[in-house]
């Protein structure tokens, strides 16, 4: 059999993966696209009208999805520097020759296992004003008053931070830690000798050997944040007001709470290429500085 013939059968069992992918994938995207050039409602199902860009020109004149792209980009923003720099410092620690590491790596991975609806509700409950919040009874029991987390405006968004960035990071640090010893101690004894501390060192040698699995992570973290949804919906529901709106929240309440579908497919169309053009953006920015290193 020669080459092209034996090529040709491997490309068959892609087949299947390909028409799924078309199936899942490109026709649905292709048919919001087609919608959103629409006036498909709830109230107009048929007989649909040609109106070119108009639901994407609307878009900068609705509140809800204004919030949804800011705090989303907050959110990931956010997500993506705090949880890089948590795991990396997580990672680091738990390398060294600790006779509880193994027990503080699994107490950090932990939160990682649960859906983000469980930990949604968990924190709902520990960061309640009732008298069952754990943490504002810890408050008044020390004499201080009593903090609204996830009902004021200012705070609510920051607190949905907090809560994934407790769950995320021991995420990041597994794989921060993969990469670390992955790292041959050769450099490290070849450091000392020449006299560099621990500080010089892991900005020297461990920070840009991390190269790999801080794109890893901060791509899936960016990623992540900007489509955030169910920790918000478990948590907030968007508010107070828009104060936890994000991307998706809005995207859904847009299309299916409200019946604007037209609107809403235009809405999902800006999220895809925001999301598009912010990851292109990030990984060329660290494939710069992974090559800055070499």
């Amino acid at each position: 059999m020669n080459r092209t013939a034996r090529e040709f059968q491997y490309g068959l069992f892609l087949i299947p993966a390909f028409l799924f992918y078309v199936l899942f994938c490109v026709y649905p995207f292709a048919t919001m696209f087609y919608y959103s050039l629409t006036d498909y409602s709830i109230a107009k199902q048929t007989g649909l009208h040609f109106v070119g860009f108009r639901n994407f020109s609307e878009i900068a004149h609705y509140d809800l999805l204004l919030a949804g792209i800011k705090n989303s980009l907050i959110y990931a923003v956010l997500m993506t520097v705090f949880q890089t720099a948590l795991g990396i410092l997580l990672a680091v620690a738990l390398d060294k020759k600790l006779k509880t590491r193994n027990v503080l790596r699994s107490v950090f991975f932990l939160p990682a296992v649960f859906s983000p609806l469980v930990i949604g509700f968990l924190w709902n409950y520990l960061l309640s004003t009732s008298d069952a919040g754990l943490i504002n009874r810890a408050l008044t029991s020390i004499g201080l008053d009593k903090v609204n987390f996830l009902g004021d405006s200012d705070l609510a968004l920051y607190a949905v931070v907090f809560t994934q960035l407790w769950q995320w990071t021991g995420w990041a640090m597994v794989i921060f830690l993969a990469n670390l010893q992955s790292i041959s101690k050769d450099y490290y004894e070849a450091a000392a000798i020449d006299g560099a501390t621990s500080s010089q060192q892991f900005w020297r040698i461990t920070l840009p050997l991390l190269q790999p699995s801080v794109s890893v992570v901060s791509v899936t973290a960016m990623i992540g944040g900007l489509k955030v949804f169910d920790i918000v919906m478990s948590l907030t529901g968007g508010g107070p007001g828009n104060a936890t709106q994000t991307i998706m929240t809005a995207y859904i309440k847009t299309s299916f709470d409200e019946g604007f579908y037209s609107f809403g497919a235009a809405y999902g169309v800006v999220f895809f290429g925001a999301v598009l053009v912010l990851t292109m953006l990030l990984m060329q920015l660290l494939k710069k500085w992974g090559g800055s290193n070499r």
